[in-house]
């Protein structure tokens, strides 16, 4: 025994002296009541979800043979000696809201960055309504269609403030969060899935100042555009140290493997690549200077982005050709993929239109020839990256098909809106290349997938809302905050207070046996 133990642990000093007994996570656990795994109790998640039928009947079976005539409400081991943990998952059905809430975690701020990403393309489309035949013009390409029915722009509006109250809503429950139990706060930065999703808040807040200025500079005055100009800045510094730093993180403490690779890995670059869509949208509205030094550091950033999740590409690859498709409650991240590369085509394709209209005759030599020269080369290079877009999204919606098939299909989670922003990126590409072609073709195509993922935010939605209301989700082990790799997170209270109670049931339970012999 250790000469240094905190008050806690001295408690549970003389459980832990028991004999026949093991230390779990702090509780001493009799080695005749055995749980269902060898790492200790855990509910089951969705890594387990292979195996989880398997184990649900074995439950069955063994609760059904240790069934007893005695109330429900006792919570006393079983007399084959095993703990009956259906009935323990019985009595932990109505868990105090501040456990609930020890489990909101990063990966809620998906949730905000799909309902951003809807509004940005409601926005986007607006000007490619195929209606009339649309009309060039040498100097600003694709022009926006006349008729636009008022009902659409209100739904943007709509999505728009939903998701700046859906941010603020996040915002105040992760700060309760870590209010209420302050060990989660480092706890979510240490823990190998759950840290990865911290860039969301960053990318959350980057799609709400795009959505600002898309529909809010056009109906205030130029304070507002200048305020965007600061708050750019302010974003890109902030995506920077997002990015890098997680990444630093990860690297620093914790060894990854190939076989562990997923698309998510891709997820800590999200912050940069939403950089270049706002600056191809705020250099509309800026002064000529302005907005020149806006593209200029749009453009270097969106690069740094898209390499450095064209590098975490190769390791995807290279993971599926040796490992095959990812457990199929991880396969809705490997929507994740289509990002990158549909976020660099709006970016690069907008803000190579945007240059035309910012550049002085001198700029470069000439200009008027500098700028032509950019917008060609950015045609044709984000026709590659959009078909490498449309192959990523055409690979990932194929891996579901096994999914689709099973029945039940698979435990809800977060990573759910996988099936929603990243596609947003890949619709506002598909217009951008359908504006630089002139293709009314294109243009159909991308209305069609405005409608698809609008749909599928309402399905996500909805299935968060239903897995909240099951506790598939906002409870202990159903999360990203569960046990894995390693990482064993702190037991909730009443999930602590039951075990030791089945400890101190079973083992005056043990010592009467041993009397009556």
């Amino acid at each position: 025994m250790t000469p240094h133990r905190d008050d806690h642990e001295e408690q549970e000093k003389p459980q832990a002296e028991l004999a026949g007994t093991d230390l779990h996570q702090g509780i001493a656990i009799p080695r005749d009541m055995p749980s269902p795994g060898e790492d200790g109790y855990r509910t089951p998640n969705a890594h387990d979800y292979e195996h989880e039928r398997e184990r649900e009947r074995e439950r069955n079976e063994t609760t059904a043979r240790e069934e007893h005539s005695s109330s429900s409400e006792k919570i006393t081991p079983p007399a084959a000696g095993r703990i009956n943990w259906t009935t323990l998952d019985k009595t932990l059905e109505k868990l105090h809201w501040r456990e609930r809430v020890r489990h909101y975690t990063w990966t809620f701020f998906t949730m905000t960055m799909a309902t951003g990403g809807i509004a940005n393309v409601i926005y986007t489309g607006m000007d490619y309504l195929p209606n009339d035949p649309p009309r060039y013009n040498a100097d600003v390409g694709l022009s926006t269609v006349p008729l636009r029915f008022r009902g659409l722009t209100a739904i943007g509006v709509f999505f728009f403030l939903f998701n700046i109250v859906l941010f603020l809503i996040n915002v105040v429950m992760i700060s309760l969060r870590f209010y209420t139990f302050p060990e989660t706060f480092r706890a979510s930065y240490m823990h190998p899935s759950e840290r990865l999703f911290i860039p969301a808040a960053v990318v959350s807040f980057g799609t709400i100042l795009i959505n600002i200025s898309q529909y809010g500079i056009a109906k205030t005055g130029p304070w507002l555009n200048h305020a965007m100009f600061v708050l750019f800045w302010f974003d890109a510094a902030l995506a920077v140290l997002a990015s890098s730093g997680i990444y630093l993180l990860m690297w620093s403490t914790k060894s990854f493997t190939v076989e562990s690779m997923t698309p998510i890995w891709i997820f800590p670059a999200y912050p940069l690549l939403i950089i270049g869509p706002h600056a191809a949208q705020l250099a509309q509205t800026l002064p000529q200077a302005d907005a020149l030094n806006i593209i200029v550091g749009g453009f270097t950033l969106q690069g740094i982005g898209f390499l450095v999740a064209f590098m975490i590409y190769a390791s995807f690859i290279y993971r599926l050709m040796t490992q095959k498709l990812p457990l199929e409650a991880a396969r809705p991240g490997m929507f994740v993929s289509v990002g990158p590369c549909g976020f660099t085509v709006a970016a690069v394709l907008g803000m190579a239109d945007a240059l035309a209209r910012n550049v002085d005759p001198g700029f470069m030599g000439d200009g008027a020839l500098a700028s032509m020269v950019a917008r060609v080369v950015a045609s044709w290079a984000a026709l590659w990256l959009w078909g490498l877009a449309l192959w990523f999204l055409f690979v990932s919606a194929g891996a579901h098909w096994s999914c689709a098939r099973q029945d039940g299909g698979f435990p809800f989670s977060m990573t759910f809106y996988s099936f929603v922003f990243p596609n947003t990126a890949l619709v506002t590409a598909t217009f951008a290349v359908g504006k630089a072609f002139r293709s009314r073709g294109i243009q159909v195509v991308g209305c069609v997938m405005t409608g698809c993922v609008i749909a599928a935010w309402f399905v996500v939605f909805g299935l968060m809302l239903r897995a909240v209301a099951q506790k598939q989700i906002l409870w202990p082990q159903k999360g990203e905050d569960k046990d894995e790799g390693g990482f064993k997170a702190p037991e909730p209270l009443e999930r602590r207070h039951t075990l030791r109670k089945l400890v101190s049931n079973a083992s005056r339970r043990r010592s009467r046996s041993a009397g009556n012999d």
